[in-house]
């Protein structure tokens, strides 16, 4: 059996990071271990199943978003509140014991209660329109928030003091309080009343006593419940964990005696402390999300890492795109991470190779998903652009509130706006930007992976400053590391569709290095050698 420990948390707790509906996605859900348990899933290679060691109410609609809704998985928290239920449930806010009087008030984003005419609740819904809490108010004061379980029960509840967080209750099924968890300190206390927690041997089940009643912080109830679990479970199984700041506190006590691998993915940990060090000594194999990953490990490692490989949490899949059906001849430049004063640098110079391609327009592109950012990015390329020379109105439009009749507007030459900014937070929306792509231009030190890898799916060329895997200079891209070099990379595919063309057969081929059945061949290959 193959278990997958995910990093999935809410800002380092041990929490998952499900929101309202209308609350505005400030991260991607993706990430290595939701594509390795896609990868599994699919291929049916090996028996697989997730640990989750998180508060996780709503597992199931995540599971759904990421298309594995029929992933097994074990919940620490289900055995900690002794929850036997696995499927999800629909449950309205009206079932719930409301006072007589009650009034509701549907809002375009919340359903309010008020009783007597004053606020008396708050119902929050998530993506699938399950309700996901309710916020209790006294005099417009929030006393307490329940957290419903989407198999249909209150799961937890914080109480307020004074507006502010006191204590959380987690719950069983049947609403009895299972564990306080206080606020100020962290410390739990264990209902003497239920003091067990349920651990499963394949389909059995059962009831084990909490070792105290009092812990001095959440982390120690979860791995005594986990530790539990492993014992149970003993045998000849493989452990993947995401790496993590919440993780080392797990593989620590899974490493001594389990064979295990580590995942890197991204920057959610960087091997800076002898914790993360000590774990990479002990780790039956190490897998990184890109060479480049592999390359910093070792680096921070400070010696040697005999098993370690990179295995590319994005597969490609071939969708040439519909770049070639359009007239215009759109220019992706991501800027997250990029340094102001090369990012401007940069836009300075694909004007002026506007001003030598009508068709051409550049499209800024950022995960970021702070509000009204487009707009700022927009501002700052239009003062820049006009410091340099050039008409400000190609990043920001001119004023559609102006009189149509307006002599100032007659006489101005309107100039046609080349500069647009995609503002992408999911792996969806990305992929859906890049198909209307041309080319791509990354001009920071590390190119971004998921585009990298789209790139090829889509073949289209990327410009970037140094070689990876994913783009061999000459073939289906170009190495530019001065930025007033871009124009004649520009000009060289853009220019002519032989060399564009030449581009996209060679991605294609490129892209053939990366299919799910060779991820699913380069896991195979580290089972094998852990198994050995």
């Amino acid at each position: 059996m193959l278990y997958f420990i995910p990093a999935w948390y809410q800002k380092n707790m041990w929490r998952e990071s499900e929101q309202a509906w209308h609350a505005r996605r400030m991260h991607t859900e993706f990430d290595d271990t939701v594509k390795q348990v896609q990868l599994f899933n699919r291929s049916g290679m090996t028996d697989y199943k997730i640990l989750l060691l998180s508060f996780t109410p709503n597992f199931r609609h995540f599971l759904h978003r990421q298309g594995v809704f029929h992933a097994p998985y074990w919940s620490c928290f289900d055995s900690i509140q002794e929850i036997t239920k696995k499927k999800a449930a629909v449950f309205s806010f009206h079932n719930l014991s409301w006072p007589e009087g009650i009034e509701f008030v549907y809002t375009p984003f919340v359903v309010v209660a008020y009783l007597h005419g004053k606020k008396y609740a708050q119902i929050e819904f998530g993506e699938a329109g399950n309700m996901i809490e309710v916020s209790m108010f006294s005099d417009d004061v929030i006393t307490r928030k329940n957290i419903y379980d989407d198999r249909g029960f209150v799961s937890m509840t914080v109480v307020y003091k004074n507006g502010e967080a006191f204590y959380t209750d987690y719950l069983m099924e049947n609403g009895h309080t299972k564990m306080r968890v206080f606020a100020e300190n962290g410390h739990v206390e264990i209902n003497a009343r239920a003091n067990t927690y349920l651990v499963y041997n394949g389909d059995e089940c059962t009831s084990h006593t909490f070792e105290k009643l009092h812990y001095d912080d959440i982390s120690e109830v979860i791995m005594e419940v986990l530790e539990s679990h492993l014992n149970a479970n003993d045998g000849d199984d493989i452990f993947c964990i995401a790496m993590h700041e919440l993780n080392t506190i797990a593989a620590e006590h899974i490493i001594k005696n389990k064979k295990c691998i580590l995942s890197f993915y991204s920057d959610r940990y960087t091997l800076r402390d002898s914790v993360g060090k000590a774990l990479v000594d002990k780790a039956g194999y190490i897998i990184t999300d890109s060479e480049a990953a592999s390359r910093y490990l070792r680096r921070d490692y400070g010696k040697e890492i005999k098993k370690i490989t990179d295995i590319t949490p994005y597969d490609s899949r071939m969708d040439f795109g519909i770049s070639q059906q359009l007239t215009q001849q759109k220019i992706l430049v991501p800027v997250d991470d990029l340094p102001e004063e090369r990012a401007m640098e940069l836009m300075v110079v694909l004007a002026e190779y506007l001003m030598t391609n009508e068709n051409a327009m550049v499209h800024i592109f950022t995960r970021n998903a702070e509000y009204n950012l487009p707009q700022k990015i927009l501002a700052q390329i239009a003062a820049t652009l006009e410091k340099a020379g050039y008409d400000k109105k190609m990043a920001i439009p001119a004023d559609k509130n102006k009189a149509e009749n307006s002599v100032d507007e007659m006489d101005e030459e309107e100039v046609p706006v080349r500069f647009f900014v995609e503002q992408c937070v999911d792996e969806l929306s990305v992929s859906k930007c890049i198909r209307e792509q041309r080319i791509m231009i990354d001009m920071r030190h590390n190119p971004d992976l998921y585009l990298q890898i789209n790139c090829i799916s889509t073949a289209i060329p990327q410009i970037i400053r140094r070689e990876t895997q994913y783009m061999h200079s000459g073939e289906n891209g170009m190495v530019v590391r001065n930025i007033k070099d871009i124009p004649n990379a520009l000009d060289y595919f853009l220019g002519t569709m032989s060399n564009w063309n030449k581009a996209k057969v060679y991605s294609y081929e490129l892209a053939q290095q990366f299919t799910t059945k060779k991820l699913v061949e380069k896991w195979k290959m580290v089972m094998e050698e852990l198994k050995q």
